[in-house]
């Protein structure tokens, strides 16, 4: 695969706020070698692709498709609202969000769950 798709699997990849080490779990695989996935020197199988873009919840097509000229550059919100072109892009980044927020919800559930779970173990309130 390109290195404009490892390229655009990265930009996903923290747009979606998932770190390395989650992808790596996910994959079955260690934190370096997903780490090589994404800088190009381990060459990214049509399978493994697949797995990413389930992992992302996306048909791989997107990804491939995928436009990152407006998240390559590290940029404030200022920015970032001045390259997005359309109303298209704003959906686009609308989904990436909710789905940000949606995951850093089910981890705060956890949490929580957890939580309760030790202190009804521990008898702590």
């Amino acid at each position: 695969m390109s290195a404009q798709i490892k390229q655009k699997i990265k930009s996903i990849r923290e747009l979606k706020n998932y770190t390395q080490e989650y992808m790596a779990d996910k994959l079955e695989i260690s934190q370096a070698a997903y780490s090589k996935i994404e800088k190009g020197p381990t060459d990214l199988s049509l399978r493994k692709l697949e797995k990413i873009a389930s992992i992302f919840d996306v048909p791989m097509e997107n990804i491939i498709q995928f436009e990152n000229h407006f998240v390559q550059e590290k940029t404030n919100n200022e920015d970032l609202k001045n390259k997005i072109d359309n109303e298209a892009d704003v959906k686009k980044i609308t989904g990436l969000y909710k789905d940000k927020i949606m995951l850093l919800e089910k981890l705060l559930s956890k949490t929580d769950s957890e939580l309760k779970r030790y202190r009804d173990k521990f008898g702590i309130f």
